[in-house]
């Protein structure tokens, strides 16, 4: 995992003041800032879903099975599938959140039931995987790009450390037995939570990210923060039996028509709409523009030809609308106009499939974001309307309240004081879940707040 959380898709609006990042921000400041301000509401959780499976024939899904399980993050190619075999036990170290437990919990409990997996928590010190959590200064020590990682062979930061060379290597592996995940303990819950899934579900199963797959969290793009159904489909073929640890992509290519048949029929005899393949030059000037270590005009231009080199290839889908909505993100301190031509862009591409349905409702918080700064009430409820429930189905608490917070701000300039009050307290206990700490919320509300003509 690189470039995750890095761009925060669709939720820093920079229409309006900027908010200090947290590592920046002094302690004896944040304390007095909130010294005199009312207690935020409870942190609201999601309820227990199950996604429905993906919706495209067995032909593709084999053909991502393959590419993902095959072919490391880097482009290099695996030569054998690699697994758990029986029971996987799962420990906690470290210091994690108060409600990291209720997090694993409910993620466990899904990798049981929806991917078939023998998963469970133990406190044993020989468990399968542990989850150690750190700080995010001891995650970027070690890996600058990443907001979390799994490593094979370790249980814990230190060991890591003293580890080198081959023992470290997923290339290396004959089977799974030991390996560690460091997610950030010190993050907003809803990070912590993204961090969980992703790197849980590489460490049982594929180690590569497609950004042709609009649907999953083996995708950098950071859309999806939950395991979909498209995922769980992927962890229950990978434990399917009729694989074995050991086997080549030829073995598994032959037997994973068959499996898959008999594990999603609904899959079977559907035609194939394969997507074209992304261009390594285009992954390279997304990596440019949105990872760390590059100017502003150096992220632009790397935008810029994100943009370019998908239509050469012949991309129309959200690898096209995920490179203007970057562009957007990146000219919106210094030119509103071009960036809201670029979201308008991407979001004219997302709606081209429904699958999209996520990716759509963040380009809306950043349309509606100009409405609000317009004056046009009227324009931003409308346009958000149908993507509250897109960002509760999607379990993004973080989407979810800023949505609730520019309701609040067209609701107030549609004179609707009444049910502008009752959404915004709506958003703050998806915000303690979304964003952590009570000055990170208190900070997103104000940055909101900036947008409307009648506060600002």
């Amino acid at each position: 995992m690189t470039l995750r959380r890095l761009l925060a898709l669709g939720l820093v609006l920079t229409l309006g003041a900027c908010v200090m990042p947290a590592e920046d921000r002094p302690d004896t400041a944040s304390r007095a800032a909130t010294v005199d301000a009312p207690p935020l509401p409870p942190v609201k959780t999601f309820a227990l879903r199950r996604p429905a499976p993906p919706d495209r024939a067995n032909a593709d899904i084999a053909r991502d099975f393959l590419d993902l399980a095959f072919t490391l993050e880097s482009g290099r190619p695996l030569d054998r599938l690699t697994r758990f075999e029986g029971p996987i036990s799962v420990r906690v170290t470290g210091r994690p959140h108060a409600g990291f437990g209720a997090d694993l919990a409910r993620l466990l409990a899904r990798l049981r039931d929806e991917a078939g997996i023998d998963i469970a928590l133990t406190r044993s010190g020989d468990a399968n995987i542990t989850i150690e959590a750190v700080s995010r200064g001891d995650i970027k020590r070690q890996m600058p790009e990443a907001a979390c990682f799994v490593i094979p062979n370790v249980s814990s930061l230190s060991e890591y450390r003293r580890a080198r060379g081959a023992r470290l290597s997923w290339a290396n592996l004959a089977r799974r037995d030991r390996l560690a995940i460091f997610v950030p303990g010190d993050a907003a819950p809803q990070e912590v939570r993204g961090c969980l899934h992703e790197e849980l579900a590489q460490a049982l199963g594929p180690l590569n990210d497609l950004y042709r797959l609009p649907d999953s969290v083996f995708n950098d793009d950071d859309v999806h923060g939950v395991l979909t159904g498209f995922d769980m489909l992927i962890l229950r073929a990978y434990y399917a039996p009729e694989l074995q640890n050991g086997m080549s992509r030829a073995q598994v290519a032959a037997r994973l028509p068959a499996l898959l048949d008999r594990i999603n029929p609904a899959g079977t005899g559907r035609a194939p709409h394969p997507a074209p393949p992304t261009p390594r030059l285009w992954i390279e000037a997304i990596q440019e523009a949105l990872g760390p270590g590059t100017g502003p005009a150096a992220r632009r231009a790397a935008a810029e030809r994100a943009i370019a080199i998908a239509e050469a290839a012949g991309i129309a889908d959200h690898r096209l609308g995920y490179a203007h909505y970057a562009l957007g993100r990146l000219v919106q301190p210094t030119d509103p106009d071009r960036a809201q031509a670029e979201f308008a862009a991407a979001q004219r591409i997302y709606g081209t499939d429904p699958r999209m349905r996520l990716h759509r409702a963040f380009v809306v918080a950043q349309l509606a974001a100009y409405d609000i700064r317009r004056g046009d009430g009227a324009a931003a409820l409308a346009e958000m309307e149908p993507y509250f429930e897109v960002a509760e189905d999607h379990e993004n608490a973080a989407l979810l309240s800023t949505l609730l917070m520019l309701r609040a701000e067209a609701l107030d300039l549609e004179d609707r004081p009444r049910e502008s009050r009752a959404a915004l307290l709506d958003s703050l206990g998806w915000a303690r879940y979304g964003f952590g700490p009570d000055w990170a919320v208190r900070a997103r509300v104000r940055n909101i707040e900036a947008l409307n003509p009648l506060k600002g």
